[in-house]
């Protein structure tokens, strides 16, 4: 698949730029996440970097005809609607598991919205994984892996090192880019 992608994104006017750390398992985020294309972008970056990912889907996604290929691309599917302790779930399969690159969308949805999910910080703290940036920007049509970080539990400051990371980040539809930020639930 890397002899097909890193030609055909180079074709469409892509460039694919970073290096994948060496951790066996982390939490990926990747941002903005602001059209259905920026999941066939990062698909395609995924086998330019001979990645094995795994990602959270909504659950409908795993429906047939092509819920078997959301699965064999690394998908797990997530009931969203329900609370149904998400993170604690998915920290146990990180933990369970030898090796795991774990790939979020913090905006949780196309729209935009006040705020990142947190869900992706809450699960790495638990997991005591590093936090990967991975990244689309139209601005430079680059795809790719940037900086990583270890999280500390102080939510506050590890999120102004990665809104300066994503600052300048353009998304396929750049208004309806969310606010890098996570909510204030007190």
């Amino acid at each position: 698949m890397r002899v097909i992608m890193k030609p055909l994104l180079r074709l469409f006017g892509w460039k694919v730029v970073g290096e994948l750390p060496k951790f066996d398992k982390c939490v990926m985020i990747f941002a903005p996440h602001t059209s259905n294309w920026d999941f066939v972008l990062m698909l395609m970056t995924r086998f330019c970097y001979k990645m094995d990912v795994a990602y959270l889907g909504k659950h409908t996604l795993f429906k047939p005809p092509l819920g078997w290929f959301f699965r064999w691309v690394g998908g797990i599917p997530v009931e969203r609607s329900t609370k149904k302790n998400v993170v604690k779930q998915i920290v146990e399969q990180i933990q369970e598991r030898d090796k795991v690159h774990l790939a979020i969308a913090p905006e949780g949805t196309r729209s935009k919205k006040p705020y990142w999910k947190s869900g992706f910080y809450h699960i790495a703290v638990q997991a005591g994984v590093p936090i990967v940036f991975t990244f689309l920007d139209t601005k430079t049509k680059t795809l790719g892996i940037g900086d990583f970080i270890q999280p500390t539990g102080e939510i506050q400051s590890d999120m102004d090192k990665i809104r300066d990371f994503y600052k300048d980040k353009s998304g396929i539809k750049p208004e309806l880019a969310s606010d890098i930020q996570i909510e204030d639930k007190k």
